[in-house]
């Protein structure tokens, strides 16, 4: 049985080529291509679909959006992101909407069929530059969002491990009072009351 393949692409020409390209490659069926997403749902239902091709820059609605979607009414297709750059800060956000792969429209000729196969055997194909910038925003520090100063956070991270204000104090070679001061910053930054709101709050947003 052939794995049927829908397409999502706004540019006509690259929808014809996938199109043409899937429907001449053995194993594969094209099941439909379209040039938006504003009917994914009764699209997908419709066609029933094994894999779903999915350009990211769409008019109406884009494919982050789409995929977000797909996401509420079925969490097992495979969705593939199709995007001409592997810089574009929307990969990221394309993956925690529930992307499954990412490929760029460069390596669609070369690379196409072994990312289905990949994707439907498990896998999460993408292009070796998409991979590395995953990697990276990974690696790289959390962000700061609430402005905490150094010495804020480093009490925070403290704080998080159960330490008291006498320890955090002695710990920092300041005073409890100067420790108690820092806490009400800290609290008064996150909007929250209390210890255990802050320690909650620090930990789910990945602030220690």
């Amino acid at each position: 049985m052939s794995i049927k393949i829908l397409v999502f692409e706004d540019n006509d020409l690259l929808r014809e080529s996938l199109s043409s390209l899937v429907a001449q490659q053995t194993g594969f069926a094209l099941a439909g291509a379209y040039p938006n997403v504003l009917q994914v749902k009764s699209q997908i239902n419709q066609h029933q679909p094994d894999v779903v091709l999915m350009d990211i820059d769409m008019p109406g609605k884009t494919g982050i959006e789409a995929v977000r979607e797909i996401r509420s009414f079925n969490t097992s297709l495979p969705v593939i992101m199709l995007t001409v750059f592997d810089d574009n800060i929307h990969v990221l956000e394309a993956i925690k909407a529930g992307a499954s792969g990412y490929l760029l429209k460069k390596h669609i000729s070369s690379k196409l069929f072994d990312a289905i196969t990949e994707v439907l055997d498990g896998g999460a194909p993408m292009s070796p530059s998409i991979a590395r910038m995953v990697i990276g925003s990974m690696q790289r520090p959390s962000e700061n969002p609430y402005q905490l100063t150094t010495r804020e956070r480093e009490i925070l991270n403290v704080l998080s491990t159960g330490n008291s204000y006498k320890m955090i104090a002695a710990q920092f070679n300041i005073s409890i009072d100067t420790v108690r001061t820092h806490i009400k910053k800290i609290y008064e930054k996150l909007q929250v009351h209390s210890q255990t709101e802050a320690v909650s709050k620090a930990i789910n947003e990945k602030l220690v």
